[in-house]
């Protein structure tokens, strides 16, 4: 029975992982565009923050409706990625148990 669901548990953990690496790209691209590091104006990093926001702009909304920015500061990337984390431990323990 174990067999059977490893592959669905290794799909999500892959998808999740992913997702955690978006997150953080995203937040240190931010980063360096509040910095000046990087140049705002600048077509490529332009397109993939774009790209990056329609890719977690509606978690963020989800946590943002539970958690507001407090101070000014919005820490629901940082929760997203305690809560990606989480869950990938949990897929991890779960395929553990299934070999």
């Amino acid at each position: 029975m174990g067999a059977l669901f490893e592959p669905f548990l290794y799909i999500i953990g892959l998808m999740v992982d992913i997702y955690f690496k978006l997150v953080v790209v995203q937040v240190v691209l931010y980063w360096l565009l509040h910095f000046r590091i990087l140049e705002a104006s600048n077509k490529y990093s332009q397109k993939t923050v774009e790209v990056l926001d329609k890719i977690t702009a509606p978690v963020y909304a989800k946590i943002r409706e539970k958690i507001p920015p407090i101070a000014g500061i919005d820490f629901s990337p940082f929760i997203l990625l305690l809560a990606l984390l989480f869950v990938s431990r949990v897929i991890f323990r779960l395929s553990s148990l299934l070999v």
